[in-house]
């Protein structure tokens, strides 16, 4: 009896020391540690933005504005003598062309006029040629040739004066145009500058427009030009002539562009719309969409740079698209961000994928 209560004090004293050992031995501090310890968080998935590379490539802008058209040649006829109004042979739309005779005046005896000063222009030169002779063998002496011709060229001086006041009696028309106007009427008495008809030349026809200051450097004389009229013409043209002194009033220098008009169908002093090619610039297309603020208040566009981190570039608009926009101040190859742009910030590490228009307009 008193071995197995031995036995049993024994196995009693095992069992205490070796629960004992568990609570205060090195591994169970461990375990007690590691089991209290919080558990490793995932790490959150980057922020995902749709970027495509910039190319910088020179761009042709365009440039749009309101004028009107302007004949080159405009000119009232007038007299240039006095009479009679004999004959009129022009009416409102007709078409004449270089020298044809407009008008004509009564004669007021002008041609009775050059047929005396031509009869006395001869008889100063038969009078010189017989008297030559005479004083080439010193019969005569050499003064008197200098006094007859003398006369013979004060009567040949008559004679053209006389032959050009005939000449104004007829009026001519002095290039080729439109007869826009009839002030006067056949029977009329004319004096010297009384207007008879006025004459408009339609070809070529001239697009009037005013540029401002800061366009004015992409205006090129001999530059391309599309001209779309009020009726609904369109019609192309080149740019002849850009003014080097700027309106008092606006500010703005005129431009004159050239259309071919052989057929008169472009009349002058209608509105017109002129959209005129600017010299080319170094620019970047981006989508119209990917313009964004920045917290200053500047407008620009996010990239993401190499070691993909969000950066905000400052940009200046030179042509406005109705989907794409060129601008500057991007440089070539750059990640500029099209879609997620509004949903970062400067500094913020992202994930950029590239651009898939297809899927993002099937989204």
């Amino acid at each position: 009896m008193k071995g197995s209560r031995y036995a049993a004090v024994g196995l009693v004293a095992v069992a205490a020391a070796w629960i004992f050992s568990g609570h205060l031995g090195p591994h169970g501090q461990g375990e007690s540690a590691a089991a209290n310890r919080p558990a490793a968080q995932p790490a959150a998935p980057l922020f995902r933005v749709s970027v495509i590379t910039a190319d910088v490539a020179p761009h042709v802008r365009q440039l749009y504005l309101s004028g009107r058209t302007e004949a080159e040649h405009k000119v009232m006829i007038t007299s240039r003598t006095s009479g009679l109004l004999d004959k009129l042979n022009v009416k409102r739309g007709q078409a004449v062309q270089e020298g044809e005779i407009v008008a004509v005046l009564s004669d007021e005896a002008r041609e009775a006029q050059v047929e005396q000063a031509a009869a006395l222009m001869n008889q100063r030169k038969a009078e010189l040629e017989a008297r030559r002779k005479l004083i080439e063998q010193g019969t005569l002496p050499r003064l008197d040739g200098v006094n007859l011709e003398s006369q013979y060229r004060t009567a040949a001086a008559a004679l053209a004066a006389a032959e050009a006041e005939r000449d104004r009696g007829v009026i001519r028309a002095p290039w080729a145009g439109i007869v826009t106007d009839v002030p006067a009427v056949a029977g009329q008495p004319m004096s010297p500058g009384k207007e008879i008809a006025q004459l408009v030349s339609l070809d070529p026809m001239l697009a009037i427009v005013e540029v401002s200051e800061r366009k004015l450097g992409g205006v090129k004389v001999g530059g391309d030009a599309k001209i779309k009229l009020v009726d609904g013409q369109v019609a192309k043209g080149r740019v002849r002539h850009v003014s080097k002194s700027a309106s008092a009033m606006t500010r703005t220098y005129r431009v004159e562009v050239a259309i071919n008009n052989a057929d008169g169908a472009i009349p002058d002093g209608i509105t017109c719309e002129v959209k005129l090619s600017l010299a080319p610039v170094q620019a970047v297309r981006v989508p119209r969409s990917s313009l964004t603020f920045s917290a200053a208040g500047e407008l620009g566009v996010r990239i993401v740079n190499a070691q993909d981190l969000v950066e905000f570039v400052p940009v200046h608009v030179m042509a406005d698209g109705q989907t794409q926009m060129w601008v500057d101040g991007v440089a070539s190859g750059s990640r500029v961000i099209v879609q997620g742009q509004d949903f970062v910030r400067e500094g913020q590490h992202v994930a950029p994928v590239p651009y898939q228009a297809a899927s993002a307009s099937a989204g």
